[in-house]
């Protein structure tokens, strides 16, 4: 079982655990209208999952901009997957005036975050972490933030899905 730290204090993570190089595992998740929302709906594109713990704290807010600010101009998608509700993230994205950001709440679940080894058991929230996925779904990039609190390597992940 794979441990991280979160606000420096150990975190078991739950699931299985996803490497560079293998097929990504489908997943089940809810869209902010609670329409649930697969791998399969993003078939032939390659994918940058950004995966905050909570879209309302900081860190995450800011995740979460930065990776749609930068990877906008490239063909492909970046979705943003956490245990907030669908409501939350909505409003999130509201009042925010961020329209074109696709968030997905696990919430219901934890499907994403079981198939990809991510869960925080002690806090049922998802550890920052980022898959990039080419069109054929195989992840060519993989990062678990080894403390939850901290950010991504940002330029290494934007690196990765700009060279597939």
């Amino acid at each position: 079982m794979t441990q991280i730290t979160f606000k420096n204090k150990p975190i078991h993570l739950a699931g299985s655990e996803v490497s560079e190089g293998q097929h990504a595992p489908d997943f089940k998740v809810l869209d902010n209208d609670l329409n649930e929302v697969s791998l399969e709906n993003y078939k032939g594109q390659k994918k940058l999952i950004s995966v905050v713990p909570s879209i309302d704290t900081g860190v995450c807010d800011q995740q979460t901009r930065k990776f749609n600010e930068e990877a906008a101009q490239e063909d492909g998608v970046v979705l943003t997957i956490s245990a907030d509700l669908p409501f939350a993230q909505k409003r999130w994205c509201a009042s925010n005036g961020l329209d074109n950001v696709i968030t997905l709440s696990d919430h219901k679940d934890l499907s994403f975050g079981q198939q990809y080894g991510v869960v925080m058991e002690e806090l049922r929230l998802l550890a920052r972490s980022v898959f990039v996925l080419d069109s054929n779904d195989k992840v060519v990039y993989k990062e678990l933030v080894s403390e939850g609190t901290d950010f991504p390597n940002f330029d290494a992940a934007l690196e990765a899905y700009r060279n597939i």
